[in-house]
């Protein structure tokens, strides 16, 4: 079988990972992560204890020459203000951004293919200016890039989580994003039976939602906003790391469980969670949804598998074992 190497940066507790180790495994394929990167000490030992390796701390200290060939590189990259961005200047523009670290290894290690994950604010931040030389700086790199918005929803997880997804392939392929595979799963498969009294709001919180919202549906998450309105649907609103404990309520009634949040991201239950349950909903709130990055995945899989092919055939037609 065909090894594909790999890298995942800024890890987190490698949702990225699960989905191509299933992508992989679904298509005959061997997944090699060669190097993973993350800062949080908590999200290395909950990847270190399901994956078998403790991620690289602060990837801005990593030496690029260092990281090892790869073929694909994966990488959920922090959504911090990138307040230099604006010139069309390339590596010059995007100095001072953690973006700038995928640049340069990817500028080093020329992998076949990667695939980046951003929030869909991403798309309109500085009037479309950000991801505009995030495009061009890719491109200047010699990778033919695509972007989309895609939502978890439309891949089979019950929850509303809309991330944009960039693709970059060196080869002009005939790459598309996959098309929507809905219906997601109910809830009633995501939610645990004789959930811990801990997770259940006071009767208080709980009367003054009942009060203010009646749903149309007999299982639902209750979302509430900012503003204080409350809305209710048969699927989750976005988990996020830092929001308020109760905005997403059961019924109305309790909040959800660690795992819970990790199946609604799409983690299988074989996944460990080692961490509390205040860091456990910060890791889930930050994770990458595993069923909607697994789904670009295979339909990315294909063309860096032939290519290999082609790059290893060429090599024996030439004399030469691989590697030589």
């Amino acid at each position: 079988m065909e090894e594909i190497k790999f890298t995942d940066l800024f890890c987190g507790i490698g949702g990225f990972r699960q989905a191509m180790d299933e992508a992989c495994r679904e298509n005959g394929l061997i997944p090699n992560c060669v190097f993973s990167s993350d800062i949080d000490p908590a999200c290395q030992s909950g990847y270190a204890e399901n994956f078998g390796e403790r991620p690289f701390g602060d990837i801005t200290e990593a030496d690029e020459k260092d990281i090892p060939d790869h073929d694909i590189l994966f990488a959920g990259f922090p959504c911090q203000p990138f307040s230099i961005i604006g010139q069309r200047k390339g590596f010059e523009d995007t100095r001072g951004t953690l973006f700038f670290d995928i640049a340069r290894i990817l500028k080093e290690k020329q992998p076949e293919a990667f695939i980046l994950e951003n929030v869909k604010q991403l798309v309109g931040h500085n009037k479309g200016q950000t991801l505009d030389v995030i495009l061009h700086t890719l491109r200047e790199l010699g990778y033919h890039v695509q972007y989309a918005v895609l939502n978890a929803l439309d891949y089979g997880l019950p929850q509303k989580r809309e991330r944009v997804i960039i693709v970059g392939h060196r080869r002009p392929v005939l790459f598309s994003f996959p098309p929507p595979e809905r219906p997601f799963k109910p809830l009633a498969e995501i939610l645990e039976k004789n959930v811990d009294r801990k997770h259940y709001v006071s009767d208080y919180i709980s009367a003054k939602r009942q009060a203010r919202h009646k749903s149309a549906y007999q299982l639902s998450v209750w979302h509430e906003n900012k503003s204080g309105n409350i809305s209710s649907y048969p699927y989750s609103c976005a988990l996020r790391s830092g929001a308020s404990y109760n905005y997403l309520l059961v019924n109305g009634e309790r909040r959800l469980t660690p795992r819970e949040m990790f199946r609604l991201q799409g983690f299988p239950d074989s996944y460990k969670i080692v961490a509390n349950d205040r860091q456990a909903r910060k890791q889930a709130g930050n994770a990458v949804p595993v069923r909607l990055v697994k789904a670009v995945i295979l339909r990315l899989l294909p063309y860096v598998a032939k290519t290999m092919n082609t790059a290893r055939l060429s090599t024996e037609e030439n004399g030469k074992s691989p590697g030589q």
